[in-house]
């Protein structure tokens, strides 16, 4: 019995389709046109997998405003000196040569949905059959009051990977014993809820393996409590005794300004000083998700738990941190494997390949200290018109540090497996 390969598998399927009167679109034109527009998690998965799928069936732009992509996810591992800045930045010069993906580099600044076309900042325009949207987010500056671009320059977010993050780096190494470290977290939703306090561990981290004895972190929270709290500050006991402080709004009263020239940070209830400030402000969509008119009062992208579609307009699917994707936090993890189901959904839609049932997970780990990492994860379906959560873990207090080294290195096995998936 001969085998067939995938890639044949793809072709056969696609003869098939159009044999049984399918009505796909490779009647009306050479090849359907596929528009993807964002590179990170969500958005290079979509595209290297339908191009991969379709065995060059469909034909797949990739727009990205850059040649290269420093992942969120892992940086703030970089942050403490456990990855180069080079092992989280990538390129996407394989999804060019070995799966003939057309690359754009630049800025997409509107969508014309009657025309079904993505225009550039260059002026290029782009029209398309389908459009994968995955825009990851935008900052809403004014949520912390004296924040803005601008300040975050001296006290950087970090919250987009690149610049960013190798100036909280310098920062952070700079400090010196007694000098403090201040953080704001962003209100929820956001982009990845422990990232916030997997970064104050590995800051401490690095205070630590400097023999600093006298430097503190302060988180000041938004929120009244915080992905994996117990779990991170069982950690912040066990490993950074006495270092790091988290206060919530019920203490603090809310943030009244912020001076990041004076590195201070005045509240209800006190004003703390920190030579290092770390400011996240609270996010909603990518500006161009808001600019095409995809997004609710959230700030985010209502879709179809099914398939990621856009209520808003029927040719456009969005994944990753501009979707609100019910019960599924934003994240890398959940991006990838939204893009897995909206790769299905326009391959078959377009080809007549098989949709298969949405099902979608995520996995976070989040790293304490050397070995102890800590990890939340649940399997998700669609029930009702909303994406649910069918079945979860989380990590114990008071686990074996062998379990704990495990999941750092399953942590590894899945960042080789999702950069892989982003980049082939």
């Amino acid at each position: 019995m001969t085998r067939l390969t995938r890639r044949q598998f793809g072709s056969v399927a696609l003869v098939s389709a159009v044999a049984l009167g399918v009505p796909v679109y490779l009647r009306a034109q050479a090849k359907p046109r596929v528009v993807v527009v964002g590179g990170g998690a969500g958005g290079a998965t979509a595209a290297h997998f339908l191009a991969r799928d379709s065995a060059g069936a469909i034909d797949v732009t990739l727009i990205d405003n850059s040649d290269v992509h420093t992942t969120c996810f892992f940086s703030n591992l970089y942050l403490g000196g456990y990855r180069s800045f080079d092992s989280i930045t990538h390129t996407y010069g394989r999804l060019e040569a070995e799966y003939g993906i057309t690359k754009r580099t630049g800025r997409a600044i509107a969508i014309e949905r009657d025309a079904n076309t993505v225009v550039m900042e260059d002026g290029r325009r782009l029209e398309y059959d389908r459009l994968i949207l995955s825009p990851g987010i935008s900052f809403i500056w004014d949520s912390v009051p004296g924040y803005s671009r601008e300040a975050s320059k001296i006290a950087p977010h970090a919250w987009k990977a690149g610049p960013q993050t190798q100036l909280l780096k310098a920062k952070l190494d700079a400090l010196e014993d007694g000098q403090n470290i201040v953080m704001v977290p962003p209100p929820n939703p956001y982009r990845c809820p422990p990232a916030p306090y997997e970064r104050v561990s590995m800051m401490a981290h690095v205070l630590r393996s400097k023999g600093y004895r006298n430097s503190t972190i302060t988180i000041l929270d938004p929120k009244e409590k915080f992905s994996k709290q117990g779990l991170f500050q069982e950690g912040w006991e066990n490993h950074y005794p006495g270092m790091i402080e988290w206060i919530g709004p019920g203490i603090h009263g809310g943030i009244l300004s912020v001076d990041v020239e004076a590195g201070a940070v005045e509240t209800d209830f006190d004003t703390f000083e920190g030579a290092l400030l770390n400011i996240i402000p609270a996010q909603r969509a990518g500006g161009i998700a808001q600019v095409a008119g995809l997004t609710d009062d959230s700030g985010y992208c209502p879709v179809d738990a099914d398939s990621m579609r856009s209520r808003m307009d029927r040719n456009i699917h969005v994944i990753g941190d501009a979707a609100i994707a019910g019960a599924m936090p934003k994240s890398a993890f959940a991006a990838n494997s939204q893009a897995r189901v909206v790769a299905n959904h326009v391959l078959g839609e377009l080809t007549g390949w098989k949709i298969f049932p949405a099902h979608y997970s995520n996995t976070c780990w989040s790293l304490i200290d050397a070995d102890d990492a800590v990890k939340v994860g649940a399997e998700y379906e669609p029930r009702d018109g909303a994406i649910v959560s069918i079945h979860s873990v989380i990590s114990q207090l008071q686990e074996d540090a062998s379990l704990r080294k495990a999941n750092y290195e399953e942590a590894l096995g899945w960042y080789a497996g999702i950069t892989a998936d982003m980049f082939g």
